[in-house]
């Protein structure tokens, strides 16, 4: 049952780095390299909506930031192009249910922090215009738009240009993203929101006091706007325990999450970061993170793995409705009513 069940859903990932794997390789392996390397992954784990975040590297920030958002964004629309009888970059929820129709994988792009834009808000139209429809404005720490988690101490709350961002996304029709922004600025963001917001990859901090995950009343926040919260699944983020590492506690801060807002507020957010990791670390070199026991996730460290989390659902007892809910059905509503 969960097997069929999970094929039979809209299964969405609102965060997969796979564009920093692909985009790592000559322009010329873009195409190929996702279809050898990231279909299969995609396709086994039965995704059907696949949010890719144009994440920046330290080593671009902050002179080639732009450079390097441009690059990656060529390499989405170039990989999917190359792949267009198994995907479509999707600009809007009309987009998005025709590639599912055919049985594509609706891949929609997205910035994480858009250290890219720095204070020129008046790029958020451009990259619109290139497909993104979805962005954050911080990550671990400061920026010219707001402080990341990391910078909770601070008590800081948007910058003008942050305000200003915001506005313009909401404008625009592109969904604003508090996953990593610190507290004072989403409860900045809260204030002002006139449109649903949403995480792309956050946890409860009821479950782990960690300062990359959601409160309660910012949960309550976020659903309050129609928003929906999507799980992380990086362990350091789910339990300080590594003994309680495992789908069930993904599923634990599921419920969590939907006990505060309710079934209709909450999604999945991968953030398959060891996966990620292993497909840009050059053979020759020890990769500390691969020790890191926060990616150690057996069995769970890329996409081919998602069923396990519609397994857990099942064994819990998940009504079916709420399960499809969960896997997709609340980010292709989120979509379909506010995206593009």
């Amino acid at each position: 049952m969960p097997h069929d069940l999970h094929h039979r859903a809209v299964v969405a990932d609102a965060h997969n780095d796979l564009l920093m794997a692909v985009s790592a390789r000559p322009p010329k392996r873009w195409g190929p390299y996702f279809r050898e390397r990231w279909l299969p992954q995609l396709r086994d784990g039965g995704v059907d909506i696949q949010v890719l975040p144009v994440f920046i590297d330290d080593q671009y920030r902050p002179e080639g930031a732009l450079r390097q958002t441009l690059r990656m964004i060529e390499c989405a629309h170039v990989l999917a192009e190359a792949n267009a009888d198994q995907v479509a970059l999707c600009l809007n929820g009309t987009e998005i249910d025709a590639a599912l129709a055919e049985g594509k994988i609706a891949l929609v792009l997205a910035l994480e922090s858009a250290p890219g834009i720095d204070a020129s808000v008046e790029l958020f139209p451009t990259l619109f215009r290139l497909g993104v429809r979805i962005a954050s404005i911080a990550h671990w720490g400061r920026t010219p738009l707001a402080d990341g988690s990391r910078e909770d101490a601070t008590g800081s709350r948007l910058t003008g240009p942050g305000i200003e961002a915001l506005r313009e996304m909401e404008s625009l029709g592109m969904l604003f993203d508090i996953s990593h922004l610190g507290a004072g600025g989403v409860a900045h963001v809260l204030e002002l929101a006139t449109r649903p917001l949403i995480a792309t990859h956050s946890c409860a901090r009821a479950l782990r006091d960690h300062h990359r995950n959601l409160t309660d009343e910012q949960i309550r926040g976020v659903a309050a706007t129609g928003g929906v919260i999507c799980v992380n699944f990086v362990p350091d983020f789910l339990t300080d325990d590594q003994a309680k590492v495992g789908t069930d506690r993904i599923v634990d801060h599921i419920e969590h999450i939907v006990s505060v807002a309710g079934i209709d507020h909450v999604g999945l957010g991968s953030d398959f970061v060891r996966e990620v990791m292993h497909d840009v670390t050059p053979p020759c070199c020890e990769s500390l993170d691969d020790e890191d026991p926060m990616f150690d996730f057996p069995g769970l460290e890329g996409p081919a793995g998602m069923p396990l989390v519609t397994e857990a659902l099942v064994r819990r007892g998940l009504a079916e409705a709420d399960i499809l809910k969960i896997l997709g059905g609340n980010m292709r509503r989120l979509m379909a009513e506010h995206m593009g």
